[in-house]
């Protein structure tokens, strides 16, 4: 065998093994995905936080895609100082759709009160998302638990 045949078929016996330890999971995947989502709403950069939400986004009070879009540009005209916390993230994957649950205090300053708009010190919010796999990423397409002090 020429040195050219063993390199490729080194490469083509090591390359899956590598890709498939250094590809992210879908669960590693989801957490980027609230991190991210978090991070952009503490920034107030709506076209971000509106990236990892679905178009089929419904959930049982009526809220859409578009509905929910109106009310974080309307929030973040009257908000600063956005600081989302979470904790106690789990996550439950199942082929193409999975749920995160997570405890969420969100403090906000309005005008010159400064408190928590979402949960509280003692008892935050226990939220859960609904994501879906979309081809290339996974999406938000349902919320529970959140109840807003705004």
């Amino acid at each position: 065998m020429s040195k050219k045949s063993v390199i490729l078929l080194f490469l083509l016996i090591i390359a899956p093994v590598l890709i498939y330890f250094l590809w992210p999971s879908d669960e590693a995947r989801i957490k980027k995905l609230i991190r991210e989502g978090a991070a952009a709403i503490e920034k107030k950069e709506i076209d971000k936080v509106m990236s990892k939400v679905s178009f089929n986004y419904q959930d049982e009070k009526g809220l859409t895609y578009i509905l929910i879009k109106r009310i974080f540009e309307n929030q973040f005209k009257t908000m600063s100082g956005i600081k989302v916390e979470y904790e106690n993230l789990k996550i439950e994957v199942k082929k193409e759709s999975a749920t995160a649950e997570m405890d969420l205090r969100v403090i906000a300053t309005i005008g010159s009160d400064t408190g928590y708009i979402i949960g509280d010190l003692k008892n935050p919010a226990h939220i859960k998302f609904t994501i879906e796999k979309e081809p290339t990423k996974w999406l938000v397409i349902k919320t529970e638990g959140i109840q807003a002090s705004f």
